[in-house]
């Protein structure tokens, strides 16, 4: 299954200056974790969503479900 890919998220850690391993160590997942969500290959739970839209200053809206 491919999901769509998530250049919002990259834009908005991006703009936060974080790389995929800074916001990956903030919320508890692998960077590699972060680098498949980016890429559309990986659907996040609910849980990640929230802790990732916490540290970039989003909604989820903002960032998934565009």
């Amino acid at each position: 299954m491919t999901f769509k890919k998530n250049l919002e998220m990259k834009l908005a850690r991006v703009e936060k200056d974080l790389t995929q391993a800074d916001l990956a160590i903030i919320i508890g997942v692998t960077r590699q974790t972060i680098g498949l969500i980016e890429s559309g290959k990986y659907n996040p739970t609910i849980n990640i969503c929230l802790k990732i839209c916490k540290v970039l200053d989003k909604t989820l809206d903002d960032l998934f479900w565009s």
